[in-house]
């Protein structure tokens, strides 16, 4: 009788240690689970637009954007035929850029990797492989190899800063040539 009752205990013991709350184990898909080196969210033939208090001033088109979260807030990674136009007050496009990835973060800062070509309707076209365009001053950057081409004159260095539409802009070690009348 006394192995029956041990039995019996081993048997409950057994079925109750089965029985616990095992969804606390599981994961839900929410972004603690997802992570940081994955998107929390993707879409594909997309526009972004660029806007200050409503006023848009400009426009970004990719083939995919994926949003990741990270400790600084939200960065959208594009790629896939990137196309970033900017307008004056008018709504008359001042600067095209073009690139092959992009990452546009929270504040409205967007870095430009790869083949980077930049126009403006002056007919002044920047050729890097890297620039961040800085939305708090309106600024585009780069501290890599730079070819800007004009009617008559091409100038080549390492590093620029410019206004977004072109208009005035500084070459770091510089070279190039010009015509002079």
């Amino acid at each position: 009788m006394k192995k029956l009752i041990i039995l019996f205990l081993q048997v409950i013991l057994i079925i109750v240690s089965g029985c616990g709350n095992s969804h606390k184990e599981q994961h839900s898909p929410g972004e603690d689970y997802i992570g940081i080196s994955h998107p929390i969210q993707e879409s594909w033939t997309v526009k972004l637009f660029i806007s200050d208090l409503g006023t848009k001033l400009g426009v970004i088109a990719a083939g995919h954007d994926a949003i990741y979260r990270t400790t600084t807030g939200d960065e959208h990674h594009i790629d896939q035929g990137i196309r970033v136009t900017f307008f004056d007050v008018n709504n008359h496009t001042t600067t095209s850029i073009t690139a092959q990835k992009a990452v546009i973060h929270d504040n409205q800062d967007i870095e430009l990797f790869g083949t980077v070509i930049i126009t403006s309707g002056n007919t002044t076209v920047i050729k890097t492989e890297y620039a961040i365009r800085t939305a708090k001053d309106k600024m585009i950057r780069s501290d890599k190899f730079v070819t800007i081409t004009r009617p008559n004159e091409t100038i080549k260095g390492y590093g620029f800063e410019s206004d977004q539409d072109l208009l005035k802009y500084r070459i770091f070690r510089v070279s190039g040539n010009t015509f002079i009348k």
